[in-house]
C-alpha cells in the first residue's frame, strides 16, 4: 500500500507543478475555450489539461518503475494502456485546438480500444447466470463498448469547473479500494495494472483540481476527459483478466458483485447523465452528439446553487453510490446498506440545505 500511496502522491505533485506550464503552452498555441451559448464559463479559458495529466503519468511511471511492488505492475498490459492513452491525448490535443467532429473522435476512441485488444486487454467473461466465458470476438466487442461508454460518460460531465476531475478521483478511489482489498482478502496479486493505473488516476486528478476548481485557470478538455475515461475502463478490464471467476464464485464474493460491474457503479452519475442526454436529444430530433444545457449540473446550477456547491453535490452523489458498492463486496449487505443510508442522508441534507439558503436569500 505504501508504494501505491507514493505513486499517487508523486502523480499529484507532478500534475500540480506541470499544469501551469501546459496552460502557458495552450495559450501560446491557441487551445482556448471561447464563450459559447451552451458554456458556463464567462472568460476564455485554455484547455490541454489532458497533456498535463499525460506528462505527469509518464514521469510517474519512470520514477516508480524501480520500486519492489509497484515495479511488478509494469508489463504488457501497462504498456498497452499507456500507448492507448497517448493516442487519445494526441487526438484530444488536436480537438481542443481545432474542434474535431464527433465521429472522428469516436473513431479515435475505437482505435484506442483496438490498441488495448492488441496488448491482450479484453473482457474474457461476464457474470451472467454465474459466469459465462466469452468467445474472443464477443469479448472484443464488449471491450470496445465498455471503453467507448466510459470515455464518453466522463466527457459528458466535463461541463463545470472541477466536476469531472473530482468525480473521476472519487471513482478511482473506489476502484482502487476494490482492487487492492480484493488482492488482500482473497490472495490475488497486489502488483497489477489496475492498482497502478487507478493510483495514477487519483493522483493526476488531485494535482489538477487546484487549477481546475472554480474559477478554472485551465480546462482538461477532451484530451483530459478521454484520457481519464480510457484509464478507468482499462483498469476495470485488466482486473477481470487477472482474476479466476470460478475462484470468486467459490468464495462468494459479495452479492455476485464482480469487478467488471464496478466501473458502472462508480460512474453511475455520469452514465445516467450520458444516457438521459442521448434519449433527450433523440426525442427532440437532434443528434445524440449535439450539445445542450440540460445536464445534471446545469439543472442543479439553475436551482440557485453556486459552482462549488453544485460540484460538491455531484461528488456526494457519486460517493454515495460508489463506496457502498465496494463495501458490499467485502462485508455483509446490511453493513453496506447502513453505509449507503448514512451517505444518502448526508447528501440529501447538503443538497436541501442549499435550496433553503437560496430561498432565504430571495
Amino acid at each position: 500500500m505504501r508504494e501505491y500511496l507514493v505513486t499517487l502522491l508523486l502523480a499529484a505533485a507532478l500534475c500540480y507543478v506541470v499544469t501551469p506550464f501546459v496552460r502557458t503552452w495552450a495559450l501560446k498555441f491557441g487551445a482556448v475555450a471561447q464563450i459559447r451559448t451552451r458554456d458556463i464559463h464567462t472568460t476564455p479559458t485554455p484547455r490541454w489539461g489532458g497533456l498535463a495529466m499525460w506528462i505527469s503519468m509518464a514521469l510517474t511511471f519512470a520514477m516508480v518503475s524501480h520500486l519492489s511492488l509497484v515495479g511488478k505492475s509494469f508489463g504488457r498490459e501497462a504498456l498497452g494502456i499507456f500507448l492507448a492513452a497517448t493516442l487519445l491525448v494526441a487526438i484530444g490535443l488536436v480537438d481542443d485546438r481545432f474542434e474535431l467532429d464527433a465521429l472522428t473522435k469516436l473513431a479515435g476512441q475505437a482505435l484506442a480500444a483496438g490498441i488495448l485488444l492488441l496488448f491482450g486487454i479484453q473482457v474474457l467473461w461476464l457474470p451472467i447466470n454465474g459466469v459465462i466465458t466469452l468467445p474472443p470476438s464477443i469479448g472484443q466487442l464488449v471491450t470496445v463498448l465498455i471503453v467507448l461508454i466510459t470515455i464518453n460518460a466522463v466527457n459528458f460531465i466535463d461541463g463545470l469547473d472541477g466536476l469531472a476531475a473530482g468525480i473521476v478521483a472519487i471513482s478511482g478511489a473506489a476502484f482502487f479500494a476494490f482492487a487492492y482489498l480484493l488482492a488482500v482478502v482473497y490472495g490475488f496479486s497486489r502488483a497489477g495494472a489496475p492498482s497502478l493505473i487507478t493510483a495514477v488516476i487519483i493522483g493526476v486528478c488531485i494535482g489538477f483540481l487546484p487549477h481546475n476548481a472554480h474559477p478554472a485557470k485551465i480546462f482538461m478538455g477532451d484530451s483530459g476527459s478521454m484520457f481519464l475515461g480510457l484509464l478507468l475502463a482499462a483498469s476495470a478490464i485488466t482486473l477481470t483478466g487477472q482474476i479466476d471467476p470460478n475462484a470468486i464464485s467459490a468464495e462468494k464474493l459479495g452479492p455476485t458483485l464482480l469487478p467488471l460491474m464496478l466501473p458502472f457503479a462508480v460512474l453511475a452519475i455520469p452514465l445516467i447523465d450520458l444516457f438521459s442526454a442521448i434519449i433527450r436529444r433523440l426525442r427532440a430530433g437532434q443528434s445524440p452528439f449535439s450539445s445542450d444545457k440540460e445536464h445534471m449540473h446545469h439543472r442543479i446550477l439553475r436551482a440557485g446553487n453556486s459552482h462549488l456547491r453544485t460540484s460538491i453535490i455531484m461528488y456526494l452523489w457519486t460517493a454515495t453510490i460508489a463506496f457502498p458498492v465496494v463495501v458490499s463486496a467485502f462485508a455483509p449487505l446490511w453493513v453496506a446498506a447502513i453505509v449507503a443510508g448514512a451517505m444518502l442522508a448526508f447528501t440529501l441534507y447538503y443538497a436541501k440545505s442549499g435550496v433553503r439558503e437560496n430561498v432565504s436569500a430571495k
